[in-house]
């Protein structure tokens, strides 16, 4: 799969200007003052964060999962802190047809070891009913569980795309925090990757030098707001940014079985 379609290397343009080593390590200090400051922030946010109250909600609602119906308590997996993230789903689409910026998220991933070491517990949870939700999980190879909450009340059900984090204490079952947008990001760290390169995510909104390319443009129509290709990386079977009958969410294309003849394959949409 190509990795910036239509551009082979070497033929980028709006390079950043060549200077001795000397003048860039001079830059690189001057915007390091920038980063602690950015950083200590971060923490005396996330310190904020630890002090919001919570609100408790009942923890005997039952979400279905693998073993079929359990309370949302069973989530914690006897653990103290619970964080979920709520996948959006559309109902009888394929699997190429599920959301590419909740697809981005849940393939950041993989597992929860790091947390689970650190007490606490990890799961997806989406709208879609669970004979659906199942066959994308296989399809997907996601090892992590996953649990339909189709009908539930919020903050466990309703509105998907959100990370939401929760305390258990005994069988009471509080909310602590929950984010939405790109307040998602800190799951994907291959967004985080892409702000440290000289050409970024590639999206059309960052702001860049003069002559800097957005990378991530799509064509063949783009619905997604502001043309935040890289949000919602979709592509076609030759990795080519698009959108149309024959592209899905990019990871999909690893999957067993995810070939061009399922869609209309490789000839079947316009370069």
């Amino acid at each position: 799969m190509t990795t910036t379609p239509g551009n082979p290397s070497g033929a980028l343009p709006g390079k950043p200007p060549v200077v001795d080593l000397a003048t860039w390590q001079a830059a690189r200090e001057e915007l390091l003052v920038r980063e602690k400051a950015h950083t200590r922030e971060g923490d005396a946010i996330a310190a904020a964060r630890r002090r919001l109250p919570m609100v408790e909600l009942d923890g005997t609602v039952e979400v279905t999962g693998a073993e079929g119906p359990v309370p949302f308590l069973d989530l914690f997996q006897g653990r103290d802190e619970l964080v979920i993230y709520q996948h959006m789903w559309y109902d009888g689409a394929p699997h190429q047809g599920q959301c590419e910026g909740c697809t981005t998220t849940a393939w950041h991933m993989k597992d929860a070891v790091y947390l689970n070491a650190r007490g606490v517990s990890f799961a997806v949870v989406t709208s879609g009913p669970w004979d659906e939700v199942a066959a994308y999980v296989a399809f997907m190879g996601y090892t992590q569980p996953w649990y339909s909450v189709r009908g539930v009340e919020p903050p466990v059900g309703g509105e998907m795309g959100h990370l939401a984090c929760f305390l258990r204490d005994g069988d009471r079952v509080f909310l602590t925090y929950s984010t939405t947008g790109r307040g998602n990001e800190p799951v994907n760290g291959s967004l985080s990757l892409l702000d440290m390169t000289p050409y970024g995510r590639g999206e059309a909104w960052e702001d860049n030098p003069e002559g800097r390319p957005v990378l991530g443009d799509v064509r063949e129509g783009h619905p997604s707001v502001g043309r935040q290709a890289c949000w919602y990386w979709r592509s076609d079977a030759d990795g080519n940014a698009t959108w149309g009958p024959a592209s899905r969410p990019v990871p999909q294309w690893t999957r067993p079985g995810a070939t061009p003849v399922e869609t209309l394959g490789r000839h079947g949409h316009h370069h």
